[in-house]
C-alpha cells in the first residue's frame, strides 16, 4: 500500500510540473514570445548572482560550523603524518582558490553577458595560446602535487627504521587480529591450511617453527608513544583496509598480499584525551573498505602508552603457543609436577608405615 501511494505522489508530481509548464506557454502566448523570454532571462540572470552569493556564504557557515568536528583541529597524531597534512592543505588551498575562482566567473559571466540588445555575440573558435596556458599550468599544478604525494607514500611504505617495532595485523569479516614477535623480534610463518589446526589456530601459524612459539596474538594493538612502528598488513578473506585516521594513515589488506607501512606515535591515548577533551577518545582502526554486511562493525582499538606500560603490557601476554599447546607451558609443567610429588608422599608415609 505504502508504494502505490509513492507511485501516486510521483506522478502527481510530474502531472503538475506539467501543467504549470503549459501555463508558462499560455501565459507567454498571450503576453508576446520574445518579452516573456527576455523577461526570464533577467530573472535568471539575477537568481545566479543570488545563488552565487549565497553559495559562498554557505560554504563558509559550514566551514565555521563543522572545522571543529573534524580531525584537523587536534593535528595529526603520527610524525610522519604531519606531512600528509601539509600537502592535504597545499592542495586544499590550491584547488579551493581555483574553484572560487572559476565559479565567480562563470556566475559572473552568466549574469553581465545575458542576452540584451546592447550586447553582440563574439564568434571565438580557437586560440592556441589560451589552450596552452590553461592545459600546462594545471598539469604542473598536478604533477607538482603527484610528486610530493609519491615522496610521502614511498617513505610511510618503504623501509622502517632500524629500532621499530614489528606488528602484524589481518583483518576478516569483521575483525582485526593482531601479532606480535617475541624476543627473538621475528614473526612465525602462517599457512593458510593450518587454520583452526589446531583449533583456535585462527591466523593460521606454523607452530612447527620455533620462531612462532614466542608470538604474542592480541586482538587490541598496543604501541610505544615516540617510537616507529612497521605494520605488516593481511586479510584473511576479502579486501579490508586499514584506516588509522588520526594517524593520517590507510593501506589495503589482500588475501594472499601482505602490505606494509610504518609510522611514529606522537601522543599517548591520555595525552589525546587532554587534546580532545574527550576523555573516552580511543584511537581507532576502521576498515576503509566495503567489506560486506558487517562493514560499519569492523572496527579496532589502538592504545598508545609510555615504553614502560608498553613493555609492561608485553610482559604480561602469553604467547599463543602456550596457549594452543598448553602441554608445552613450564608453569603447567611445574604444577604437574608438584602435584605428583604432592600425591607421592601419603603413599612414602603409608609404605613406611607398613614396613
Amino acid at each position: 500500500m505504502n508504494e502505490f501511494f509513492l507511485i501516486a505522489i510521483v506522478v502527481m508530481i510530474f502531472v503538475i510540473i506539467f501543467q504549470i509548464a503549459k501555463a508558462s506557454e499560455y501565459v507567454s502566448v498571450l503576453k508576446g514570445e520574445e518579452k516573456s523570454r527576455r523577461q526570464n532571462n533577467k530573472i535568471n540572470g539575477f537568481l545566479l548572482i543570488v545563488f552565487l552569493i549565497l553559495g559562498l556564504i554557505g560554504a563558509w557557515y559550514c566551514n565555521e560550523l563543522y572545522y571543529g568536528k573534524t580531525l584537523f583541529p587536534q593535528g595529526s597524531a603520527s610524525v610522519e603524518g604531519e606531512k600528509i597534512d601539509q600537502m592535504l592543505y597545499i592542495t586544499i588551498g590550491v584547488t579551493g582558490l581555483v574553484f572560487v575562482i572559476t565559479q565567480i566567473l562563470l556566475f559572473w559571466f552568466a549574469f553581465k553577458y545575458q542576452e540584451s540588445d546592447n550586447n553582440k555575440a563574439f564568434y571565438f573558435p580557437h586560440n592556441n595560446k589560451l589552450e596552452v596556458l590553461w592545459t600546462t599550468v594545471p598539469a604542473i599544478f598536478l604533477t607538482i602535487l603527484v610528486v610530493f604525494g609519491l615522496k610521502f607514500w614511498f617513505k610511510v611504505t618503504g623501509d622502517a627504521p632500524k629500532e621499530a617495532i614489528l606488528v602484524e595485523i589481518t583483518g576478516h569479516q569483521f575483525a582485526w587480529d593482531m601479532r606480535y614477535p617475541g624476543k627473538d623480534g621475528v614473526l612465525g610463518k602462517k599457512n593458510y591450511k593450518l587454520y583452526n589446526q589446531p583449533s583456535g589456530n585462527t591466523l593460521g601459524v606454523n607452530f612447527e617453527e620455533v620462531e612462532s612459539h614466542d608470538d604474542l596474538h592480541t586482538t587490541e594493538m598496543h604501541l610505544p608513544v615516540g617510537r616507529p612502528v612497521k605494520l605488516v598488513i593481511n586479510a584473511q578473506d576479502v579486501i579490508h583496509d586499514v584506516g588509522l585516521s588520526h594517524f593520517r594513515m590507510k593501506m589495503d589488506a589482500v588475501p594472499g598480499i601482505p602490505t606494509t607501512m610504518w609510522f611514529t606515535p606522537k601522543y599517548t591515548t591520555e595525552e589525546m584525551k587532554v587534546r580532545t577533551g574527550n576523555p573516552n577518545f580511543v584511537y581507532e582502526i576502521s576498515c576503509d573498505q566495503m567489506c560486506g554486511k558487517g562493514h560499519f562493525s569492523m572496527r579496532g582499538v589502538i592504545v598508545v602508552e609510555s615504553e614502560a606500560d608498553y613493555n609492561k603490557w608485553l610482559a604480561s601476554q602469553k604467547p599463543e603457543y602456550l596457549t594452543l599447546f598448553p602441554d608445552k607451558d613450564p608453569a603447567n609443567q611445574s604444577k604437574a609436577v608438584d602435584t605428583i610429588a604432592g600425591a607421592s608422599k601419603p603413599i612414602a608415609k603409608l609404605t613406611t608405615g607398613t614396613n
